[in-house]
Parts: C-alpha cells; structure tokens; sequence
C-alpha cells in the first residue's frame, strides 16, 4: 500500500514537472492563471458542493460513495464538454471540430451511470454473500 502511494506521488510529481515545463513556453502567463483560478473557483464553488449534496440526498448507506465518484466524473466530462456543447450549428471550417460531440458525450454520460451500477451490483452481490441467510 505505502509503495502504491509512493509511486502515485512520484507520477504526481512527474506530471505537475511536465505542465512546468509547458507553461514556460506560455506567452500569456495571466490569461493562463485567470484561467486556473476560474476552475478552482468553479470546482470548489460549484461542482463540490453540488456533487456532495446530490450524493447525500439521492443515496442512502454504503452506496453513497460510489454514486459521489460517479458525480464527480460526470460532471468533470461536462466542464471539459461545455464549451463544444455550447456551440450548436455549423462550423465554418468543418474539420475544427469534425466530432458528433454532443453524441459522445452522452455515450460517455450512459458508459459512467453503466460501470456505477456494476460497481453497486457488484458490492451488493458481494454483501449478499457474505451475509448469511
């Protein structure tokens, strides 16, 4: 377990060295840093609370967690899908954006609700077996 954590940290600290790394290349230091405070300030404002909330008032016991996690993926894909999602129409230069990206992001919407409710089949069937009757 300690080797784990070790090894996480160490490809933590690997990363935030390449994104040093790519942000001294930046022309424009304060549009990028706006731009990290903006998603902290939304993160931590926003989509937090809101996934802790929905988490204590759709789900009951042990499950709570798992349907949290769940929350927090969605709603990361949705902030990262927003600004395509926002866009409807043409697009003057096709090959821009040449995905259907509403389409995937629904597809990536169902494939999280399906691997959550594996997850708590999974649990279930599991706490079934252990329990005896």
């Amino acid at each position: 377990m300690k080797v784990t954590r070790v090894l996480l940290g160490a490809a933590g600290l690997a990363l935030m060295g390449v994104g040093a790394s790519l942000l001294a290349d930046v022309r424009d230091l304060t549009g990028v840093l706006v731009w990290l405070g903006g998603a902290v300030v939304l993160h931590d404002g926003l989509i937090g609370p809101l996934v802790l909330l929905a988490g204590l008032a759709l789900v009951r016991g042990g499950a709570r967690g798992t349907v949290r996690g769940a929350l927090v993926v969605a709603g990361a894909l949705t902030v990262v899908a927003l600004p395509v999602l926002l866009r409807p129409g043409r697009r003057a230069n096709a090959s821009v954006l040449p995905l259907d990206y509403p389409r995937n992001w629904l597809i990536a919407m169902a494939a999280v609700g399906a691997v959550t409710a594996l997850a708590l089949a999974v649990r279930w069937v599991a706490r079934r077996r252990r329990s005896p009757s």
